[in-house]
């Protein structure tokens, strides 16, 4: 279910690996909840055996131990696995970007002994150990840019660096991109402003590394996850015969806090993708209609509605009369009554499949200052189901909801 990390913690710009173990293995910055900036000084791995349940294997590296150091946080790291080793690629803004390299005989670290990346000036490294041996790096802001990595891993061999692989002008490129090799062919994940922010996970295929690519179109756009969504991060990972796109959305009414996400993709016969939506259940199947959902984990939001950590739990609220948020998708059985923990002055309208319909039911209270559960029936609903939540009042607040058979 989306988020896919524990609740606690706010994760982006997902690099998302499986290793020898079998296991899937993330790797991205770490935002601080509510914080007005993005990523902090440290890196945490997080890991799993089945996209549901995830083992966070603490802090794996600080910027306290980069000698070579800028004055702003880890930014976007990536890892790679060559003879034996893990190598933790990581990077700082700052100066145009500064980038290195440290390493681990473990995937979840702790990763030491950091070397900075010479002639690599700005941020976001993405690496690719080839079927050959051979590995590459790409990074970039605006131009993306690439080369091969010596042996070693921790340089690049000047004579393999190749600039203008995509741009912001010709292919809307902004930064975050991800490299993977895939049926023989090389595909760049990347951050597209072409539809007019950088909300969109593109991709592009090349028969070669380091280019020349081709964009293909649109992977996943998260504009709808907060109305201050501006950009996103992620990377493709098969696991377990199944091919996944990983990204992260914005929350708590801002363009920080954000947290990883994922949805299966297909992968075609022509090696296209085809573009997949947000949703709430992500990985796993359309959600139990009668298992009291967090209201936070919707996949739409329209309006000013948005995230609020009380108390160390997250709601929503800040509503405007007019305002909807969405979730897709929820198994029902047959349920006729939607009950709701909620606080304020006012009611919800309950939709099923379209949020600008007559309303399956409304519920209206009366408690500014005090949560209370709160229900309405609905007519018996069968079936997979996207529900749509619409706030018909000012300052309005929803901390969960589910269900039942009357």
């Amino acid at each position: 279910m989306n988020p896919i990390l524990p609740n606690e913690f706010y994760i982006p710009d997902p690099e998302a690996h499986v290793w020898k173990d079998g296991r899937l293995y993330i790797y991205g910055s770490v935002d601080i909840a509510a914080a007005d900036s993005w990523c902090s000084e440290t890196y945490r791995v997080f890991s799993t055996d089945d996209l549901l349940r995830w083992t966070d294997h603490g802090v794996s590296f600080r910027k306290e131990q980069v000698p070579f150091a800028t004055h702003r946080p880890l930014a976007a790291p990536d890892c790679a696995e060559r003879d034996g080793k893990y190598y933790l690629f990581f990077c700082m803004n700052g100066n145009g970007g500064v980038e290195g390299v440290a390493e681990s005989p473990y995937p979840w670290g702790p990763f030491e002994n950091p070397t900075q990346i010479e002639q690599t000036d700005q941020i976001d490294p993405a690496v690719l150990v080839d079927d050959d041996g051979r590995a590459y790096l790409v990074w970039g802001q605006v131009e993306l840019k690439g080369a091969e990595l010596s042996d070693d891993m921790r340089s690049i061999k000047p004579e393999t660096l190749t600039r203008n692989m995509l741009t912001a002008d010709e292919h809307g490129f902004v930064e975050g991109a991800s490299l993977r090799k895939i049926q023989g062919k090389y595909y760049l994940l990347y951050s597209d402003a072409s539809r007019g922010l950088g909300t969109c996970l593109s991709y592009a295929i090349s028969e070669h590394p380091l280019g020349p690519y081709e964009p293909k179109g649109v992977v996943i756009d998260n504009i709808a996850c907060d109305r201050f969504s501006w950009n996103n991060h992620g990377s493709l990972c098969e696991f377990k015969g199944q091919w996944y796109v990983f990204y992260h959305r914005s929350s708590l009414g801002t363009r920080y806090s954000r947290q990883t996400c994922v949805e299966p993709i297909t992968i075609n016969s022509d090696g296209s993708i085809d573009e997949v939506e947000m949703t709430t259940q992500g990985a796993d199947d359309p959600m139990d209609a009668s298992v009291q959902l967090d209201a936070h984990r919707a996949c739409y939001f329209y309006g000013n509605v948005h995230g609020i950590i009380e108390e160390g739990k997250e709601h929503l609220g800040d509503t405007l009369r007019g305002d909807f948020v969405s979730y897709k998708y929820l198994r029902f059985s047959g349920q006729n009554r939607f009950v709701a923990k909620v606080r304020g002055r006012g009611s919800i309208n309950v939709h099923l499949d379209q949020s600008f319909w007559i309303p399956e039911g409304t519920v209206e209270f009366e408690s500014p200052n005090e949560w209370v559960e709160v229900s309405v029936d609905i007519s018996p609903a069968n079936g997979t189901r996207a529900l749509h939540l619409g706030f018909a009042s000012d300052n309005l607040e929803i901390a969960s909801f589910r269900f039942e058979s009357a």
